[in-house]
């Protein structure tokens, strides 16, 4: 055993690090969710994320710890500093004080940072604690679908679905995206802005019957979802998921949910997971498995 630290490297997008990333992340969840808080897909959607911050001199500070050359700890921020996620292969526990440290010194914003950490794991609370860190009321619920329990679910008249491999419509895509997500004014589909919803999409594990959206009558897009899937794996992963305001309580999220869902289903998927705790998904199947908790010092 021969454990060395490297930083990330300060190219963006699909480097030979984010493989080696994303690959981490599948095998310490082979077989089980091990960290349901942060799965492949969650990896996935940050690295092209229209407001990831790509900085090189940002990138760089994220942290890898590797055992010859096999990657055995990761300390990252998603999209912007101030926020450090730490996983780890439970093999190699012993790093969690370590990992603290570095992502203390290296992923704040201005010294300013928080730490995401799971609840019940005494290792990461516990040195947490004696370095001066105080969990807060900030926090997120991981929830799962057992895809044997999918609800029944129906489009009123005059709505349907479409996938990206159906002839996507990137201006409709950008634009209940902008809707969806409560962003005021009329969304801008110029080029850049198209070109940055193209990138988020551009990732190559990106299955496209498996992204979703609903047409209403008039043609917009008013519903979507995202779902990341490894053919081979028993979980798949639901990010983002909006509706149109103007096209809510009309079942129009439940169905392109449990349609990406059933979809996956139809690989092998066996558990959808969401990081969140809203009481939508809750309604539709949904139910919690994990909180975390951001630290603050």
């Amino acid at each position: 055993m021969k454990i060395t630290f490297r930083n990330y490297t300060p190219e963006p997008f699909h480097t030979e690090d984010y493989l080696k990333v994303r690959e981490f992340l599948v095998r310490i969840n082979s077989g089980r969710l091990y960290t349901p808080e942060f799965l492949w897909g969650r990896w996935e959607w940050a690295v092209t994320h229209s407001w990831r911050d790509q900085d090189p001199t940002k990138l760089e500070k994220i942290g890898l710890w590797e055992d010859e050359g096999k990657l055995i700890a990761l300390a990252t921020y998603e999209l912007h500093l101030g926020r450090g996620y730490l996983i780890v292969d439970e093999n190699y526990a012993h790093l969690k004080a370590e990992m603290i440290d570095y992502a203390q010194n290296a992923l704040h914003d201005n010294g300013k940072i928080k730490l995401y950490l799971p609840n019940g794991d005494e290792g990461f609370q516990r040195e947490a604690l004696t370095r001066g860190w105080r969990p807060s009321q900030d926090y997120d619920r991981i929830s799962v679908l057992d895809t044997d329990m999918i609800q029944p679910y129906a489009l009123k008249d005059g709505f349907s679905f479409v996938s990206m491999a159906d002839g996507w419509n990137w201006q409709q895509y950008n634009r209940v995206l902008h809707r969806g997500f409560n962003h005021e004014g009329a969304p801008k589909h110029d080029e850049e802005t198209i070109a940055g919803q193209k990138r988020a999409l551009s990732s190559p594990m990106i299955n496209p019957e498996l992204i979703v959206a609903v047409v209403a009558p008039d043609g917009n897009y008013v519903a979507h979802c995202g779902m990341w899937y490894k053919l081979g794996e028993f979980h798949c992963y639901v990010e983002p998921v909006c509706v149109d305001p103007d096209y809510r309580k009309m079942g129009l999220g439940k169905a392109v949910v449990l349609e990406a869902i059933r979809r996956c289903a139809e690989l092998g998927a066996k558990q959808a997971v969401v990081t969140s705790g809203q009481q939508f998904y809750y309604n539709i199947g949904f139910y919690p498995i994990k909180t975390m908790t951001y630290w603050e010092k």
